[in-house]
């Protein structure tokens, strides 16, 4: 089956420089992906590949890769951050909103390979979705995590987020953020941004 990108997003396209002075890039991902995104979950420790999928899943399966892969690009939005070495590229992070069927509301995801945390990668992948989902109309972002998972309950307060226990799950955090169109706007396609440490 031929897949079609329609409007691929390249204003989304941003290259940083983190701590250390590696240049990373920030881009929405394509279909030809899918085995860059298998081999970065691959990479996860078993603890970071739970945080994410909130299961020990080992190996993502082809369907849940085609899923990752082939976005519409506006209600899912998956970015990566990859590196190159020499010719090779490898994807150290993976970020990516879903819009609810209310159509107003979106839940997100964030994971980043251990060797690239505390670099700020987290937050700038973040911030560029919440600014699209903004101006693509999303008034809520959602998402959830471990109360374990200290990196990303910082990450969400950091962001702006509220951070309530679920009702359902002991030891679920949910993570919740009212959007406004005024989120949205040139911090989008920032380029050639320093992250802090």
């Amino acid at each position: 089956m031929l897949y079609e990108i329609h409007r691929y997003p390249a204003d989304m396209i941003d290259v940083v420089r983190v701590a250390g002075g590696a240049r990373v890039v920030i881009r929405p991902v394509l279909p030809q992906d899918a085995e860059l995104t298998a081999a970065f979950f691959r990479g996860l420790s078993g603890p970071s590949r739970y945080d994410r999928f909130l299961s020990p899943l080992r190996e993502p399966p082809p369907e849940l890769l085609a899923h990752f892969t082939r976005v519409d690009y506006a209600d899912h939005l998956a970015l990566v951050a990859e590196v190159f070495t020499g010719e090779r590229e490898t994807v150290i992070a993976e970020a990516r909103y879903v819009r609810h069927a209310d159509r107003e509301s979106a839940e997100f995801a964030i994971s980043v390979a251990e060797s690239w945390q505390g670099k700020g990668i987290a937050s700038r992948m973040l911030s560029k979705l919440t600014c699209r989902a903004a101006a693509a109309g999303v008034a809520r972002m959602t998402g959830e995590t471990l109360a374990t998972n200290r990196r990303m309950l910082a990450l969400a307060r950091k962001a702006g987020f509220s951070l309530e226990p679920s009702p359902d799950v002991a030891g679920l955090i949910l993570l919740e953020k009212l959007l406004t169109p005024a989120a949205s706007g040139r911090g989008c396609s920032d380029l050639q941004v320093e992250l802090a440490a």
